[in-house]
């Protein structure tokens, strides 16, 4: 055997210092998180070699607090964001998460593709899905208060027309020209503008008609934002009695 250094606990001044944090028989092993994975993906191997719940459940005890913020900046089979939904439904605490991955393909041949599953962040967010949902039917009691939601962005080019001029090119008319890109939604801009602003992508948003016009409200009325193609006066004067922080349209 490798060689060792043994203790007797009449050496031990303190108490036994343990070799590792890491107990096999707490923070479990691939094979069973392979196979934990399969079954909730309705017995399809979408992924070979996930992370153990158990695994990154112990990492958050060691070095969370209700209220942290979890980045698994190698995000694979979102392991890390089931273990958060999980670990806060154990616990009753509010801790989230923010998973990064490339959406990287699955290979034609593969399970996941066959299921349906063309990159590795579409079995990802599905997971997500179905993890929350286990969660609330296994425990019905103790999770009514529990959040399961959670937004999927990507990086993209700006919400704007590539337009250059130089100062003698300008005409006085380009100022109301619209050089909003073609295939750009109200959300595109509104989250475009949540960054320019600093708030957090994670608010909660809401929508509202006024004045027949699609408004979107960010916590409350922090952030008030139209981005239809033409506001009157009218709705800009009901917007107004809204009393936003800010208020944005196109």
């Amino acid at each position: 055997n490798i060689p060792c250094l043994k203790k007797f606990l009449t050496e031990v001044k303190n108490g036994v210092t343990p070799t590792t944090f890491w107990q096999y028989d707490e923070v479990s092993h691939t094979d069973k998180a392979k196979k934990d994975l399969t079954k909730l993906m309705d017995n399809t191997i979408v992924f070979d070699y996930p992370k153990p719940i158990e695994l990154v459940k112990k990492c958050l005890q060691i070095a969370t607090n209700e209220e942290s913020i979890v980045l698994d900046f190698f995000g694979g089979s979102s392991t890390t964001a089931h273990s958060v939904l999980q670990y806060n439904a154990n616990e009753n605490s509010k801790r989230k998460f923010i998973i990064v991955q490339l959406p990287e393909n699955c290979a034609e041949k593969s399970e996941a593709f066959k299921a349906g599953y063309k990159n590795i962040c579409e079995i990802g967010k599905e997971r997500i899905r179905r993890a929350g949902k286990l969660i609330k039917e296994e425990n019905p009691l103790t999770t009514n208060e529990l959040d399961i939601g959670f937004r999927v962005l990507k990086c993209d080019t700006t919400n704007m027309e590539d337009v250059y001029y130089t100062p003698d090119r300008i005409d006085t008319n380009d100022l109301f020209k619209n050089n909003i890109k073609s295939d750009r939604t109200g959300e595109d801009l509104l989250f475009q503008t949540m960054l320019d602003l600093g708030i957090m992508l994670s608010s909660k948003i809401e929508t509202k008609k006024i004045n027949s016009k699609e408004v979107f409200c960010v916590e409350g009325n922090y952030l008030m934002a139209c981005f239809d193609g033409s506001v009157d006066e009218k709705t800009i004067t009901e917007i107004a009695r809204e009393k936003p922080y800010y208020f944005v349209m196109r």
